[in-house]
């Protein structure tokens, strides 16, 4: 194994996150529906009893259950940058192996895994690429790598209302689905979609809510938050085009061949 990276940005959102574990689960519609998808997307892979699987940013574990369900015999080992959501896995005692870590940076060195999991975690990496690379080089031969991150049209309701005022929102820059699909054209057997999330919930306060219970309020490198008037006439604009906004989800899948 070998030393993990890390960085200030890497504590603000580990810090966030671990101050949203009590909350998180009842605020996760839209995580909880894309954790289901990815796994039922993974679900054709065929691992022998002595398979060996990773989870990339467990949180509370509405994936870990999802994989534990469809490889209940499989060698699981989930991590999370977050310790706080590690200890909320555990509470389910699902029989996994729990690291604390850095999914861009994992301590793992060569092929380990026969499949390797992140549902909604990607979209945190500072390295998109180098860590698709990384993860690459720890699958085994005939493994795969799924995962689900956020793309660029996430939030759109919400972005254009900033946008009508001319003022910049918090939230980082996703890829396109196009763009992720160049990114992937260089590993084997690589496939990515796309689908629309609606979020639950209407109008603009509930959606900063939204936001910071389930840990996702960090901003940007770099932003400057708007200041408590500017948010003000945001939260009205979208609140007046109907303060509705969606998940706008990518699904990624690469191969060792």
């Amino acid at each position: 194994m070998r030393r993990a990276m890390g960085s200030a940005r890497k504590a603000q959102i580990g810090a966030a996150f671990a101050a949203a574990v009590d909350f998180y689960d009842e605020s996760a519609d839209v995580q909880r529906t894309v954790a289901r998808h990815l796994a039922a997307m993974a679900g054709r892979e065929r691992l022998t009893p002595r398979g060996q699987i990773l989870e990339i940013g467990c949180g509370t574990g509405l994936l870990t259950r999802e994989i534990r369900r469809r490889w209940p015999e499989a060698t699981l080992t989930a991590t999370d940058l977050a310790p706080a959501m590690i200890d909320a896995t555990a509470r389910h005692d699902l029989g996994v192996r729990l690291l604390a870590m850095d999914g861009e940076a994992p301590v793992f060195d060569g092929p380990w895994f026969d499949l390797i999991l992140s549902s909604l975690t990607f979209q945190w990496f500072e390295d998109l690429p180098g860590a698709l690379v990384r993860l690459h080089g720890l699958l085994r031969p005939g493994g795969s790598l799924y995962f689900a991150t956020m793309g660029a049209d996430s939030f759109a309701s919400w972005r254009d209302a900033h946008a009508r005022l001319g003022v910049e929102p918090g939230l980082p820059t996703y890829p396109t689905l196009a763009q992720l699909r160049t990114l992937l054209a260089g590993f084997g057997d690589a496939f990515a979609c796309d689908e629309q999330h609606p979020l639950p919930l209407r109008g603009g306060q509930a959606l900063l809510r939204h936001f910071r219970a389930i840990g996702a309020h960090v901003p940007r490198p770099g932003y400057r938050p708007l200041g408590p008037t500017a948010l003000r006439k945001v939260i009205a604009r979208f609140d007046a085009g109907g303060g509705e906004t969606a998940y706008h989800v990518l699904y990624g899948r690469i191969s060792h061949g």
